[in-house]
């Protein structure tokens, strides 16, 4: 099935290129190709073969456009499911808009916003989350990133899915077939069976809603906020950390009165520091919205790196600790900088001291001299659950797939509730088919048919034997 007659055309590449790919995909596609191509060897592209390349000019009338080179795919092997061709042309804006032109005279249109992907969808070339993928391929900017969606076009999820899919026309299939044969009073579907595979079901897709927590740092990027009182050194430590002058450093208390973000790809995962306004009591009205900004980046933050002065005694630090509520979800460490301000021993003994009086990671560091930084990036990364990425475990990193998985829960809890109450099979049946609508909506899977559930009862059961 196409999604459309038109034979669409548009840019597929960036600019600041030497080389530039116009794609045109439809029904007209060979057509418009060999009405505006000469290839040098004289055949006409219709009459190639998929996957091949060639080399002409495009031309308008007795006027050379450009030498390039086209891609012939033809359907149903191409991106788009469809008759496809990919021109290779020079980067020259004037040299794409004639070329872009010249396919809109001889009969395509101009491509809307991610049509080519929707085509692709609706041929059936990838399932919606495969779809969604793309844009968070082309998006990603670390490897983490980079890995989710690639693991999500190949099909990760689709296979998560259609395995959930497949458990619960089972159970609709059973307890449709105790219709059928209700006036016989035969129960097909084992209500303790049933039981066990919804709970089976309801633990992977909390499993999978919960990995949106992680899913979301790793795409976004892992939000570190850096707090502490005025004049401790947050502003150097950020500058460290990105190499980079991002924040004025002054000895003057209360310099950052807003938030400063800078961003560091650390072993292919992006960490996103947050440089705050120091916490303290103060009258300038300019500087408590920044420490009222500070208190909202505190609490969105996945990590807290809590910077205290190394000098200042014990008893001066631990009420330092209590000026932030920190959660227990939150990764923490608390960083004496200005360490080589203080002889070894002395810092020791306060590193000893504090992770003793409390449950964080203490680190003594020069953010200055960059002294023991490697010590905090080791921190970063272990605060990460790379592990993850590593196994063939799906995670959910789209906001829409977590709100359809926290609807399909809410959906399960409801349907297991009616399993425990007894209700008749039809109202279960029910129950379980708006789980599998949920689910269904997010790979774009049809809703389940009449037509699946008799495929399915009689690739089980021997009925009329």
């Amino acid at each position: 099935m196409t999604s459309s007659q038109d034979t669409i055309v548009a840019i597929a590449t960036g600019q600041g290129g030497a080389i530039a790919i116009i794609r045109l995909s439809g029904p007209q596609a060979m057509e418009i190709g060999d009405t505006l191509f000469h290839s040098k060897s004289g055949e006409r592209l219709a009459q190639q073969k998929g996957y091949t390349i060639h080399y002409g000019t495009i031309q308008d009338q007795d006027r050379t456009i450009d030498d390039v080179l086209i891609s012939v795919f033809h359907a149903p092997y191409s991106y788009t499911g469809e008759e496809m061709l990919e021109i290779s042309c020079h980067a020259s804006t004037y040299i794409q808009q004639e070329i872009l032109r010249l396919c809109q005279r001889y009969g395509a249109r101009a491509a809307r916003p991610g049509e080519f992907t929707m085509r692709a969808f609706l041929n059936g070339k990838m399932d919606l989350s495969q779809a969604e993928a793309v844009a968070d391929i082309i998006a990603a900017d670390s490897r983490a990133s980079h890995q989710l969606a690639t693991r999500q076009i190949r099909g990760g999820y689709s296979e998560e899915f259609a395995q959930l899919r497949a458990q619960l026309l089972h159970l609709v299939s059973l307890l449709e077939l105790e219709l059928d044969f209700s006036e016989e009073d035969v129960e097909f579907a084992d209500r303790t069976e049933i039981g066990n595979i919804m709970n089976t079901i309801a633990l992977k897709v909390s499993r999978l809603k919960n990995s949106f927590k992680l899913g979301n740092i790793l795409k976004n990027g892992v939000p570190v906020a850096i707090v502490g009182s005025p004049n401790v050194g947050k502003s150097t430590l950020l500058n460290a950390l990105v190499n980079e002058e991002k924040a004025l450093v002054s000895d003057i208390a209360g310099t950052t009165r807003d938030v400063i973000e800078d961003t560091v790809n650390i072993d292919g995962v992006l960490f996103r520091f947050i440089d705050t306004a120091g916490i303290r009591k103060t009258d300038d009205p300019l500087e408590n919205l920044g420490i009222e900004r500070t208190y909202q980046r505190l609490d969105q933050a996945a990590i807290v790196l809590l910077v205290i002065d190394a000098r200042e005694s014990i008893e001066a630090m631990m009420p330092q600790l209590d000026t932030v509520d920190l959660r227990t979800d939150q990764k923490i460490a608390v960083i004496l900088n200005k360490a080589d301000r203080i002889d070894n021993q002395e810092l020791q003994e306060k590193l000893q001291i504090l992770q003793e009086k409390t449950r964080y990671t203490v680190l003594g560091l020069s953010a200055k001299l960059q002294l023991h930084m490697e010590k905090l990036v080791a921190f970063l990364k272990q605060s990460v659950n790379l592990d993850a990425l590593q196994g063939e475990e799906i995670i959910v990193f789209n906001a829409r797939h977590h709100q359809i998985l926290a609807s399909a829960e809410s959906a399960l809890i409801r349907a297991r509730q009616s399993l425990t109450d007894q209700l008749p099979g039809d109202l279960l049946a029910q129950d379980i088919r708006e789980v599998l609508y949920y689910l269904n909506s997010i790979t774009g899977t049809e809703e389940i048919t009449s037509d699946d559930v008799l495929h399915n009862i009689f690739s089980s059961f021997c009925i009329g034997k």
